[in-house]
């Protein structure tokens, strides 16, 4: 089992999660094919431990249990996956710290995927 990061993280890509992951197997893409891997964080799921560390420090609450990604998210199972194809073309990040979002914020971008 491992966890997966959903597009929950598309443009937010958040970084408090990185810093909490003892193994670093949370990763951003460095390659050129953003219609493929678009801009948002990615679990490595050979790497994960299944620690859960990161899930709550997401502030836009994107990190399930792969076994509990709601229905609308099933496809970011297999695109976090799909990174070790091509793993060369990903980073695990540096920590810049940003502003939390609002409640609002949240309940915004999980609508905006199909989330109520």
């Amino acid at each position: 089992m491992a966890w997966v990061i959903t597009r929950l993280c598309r443009d937010c890509v958040d970084q408090a999660c990185v810093d909490v992951c003892p193994v670093e197997c949370i990763y951003k893409y460095t390659g050129g094919d953003t219609a493929k891997f678009p801009n948002q964080l990615y679990i490595d799921p050979d790497e994960c431990i299944d620690c859960g560390a990161c899930e709550p420090e997401c502030p836009w609450e994107a990190i399930f249990e792969d076994v509990s990604v709601p229905a609308v998210f099933k496809e970011d199972i297999g695109l976090n996956a799909a990174m070790t194809d091509t793993k060369d073309d990903f980073e695990v990040p540096q920590h810049v710290d940003k502003d939390q979002p609002t409640p609002e914020q949240v309940a915004e971008n999980k609508a905006k995927w199909g989330m109520s």
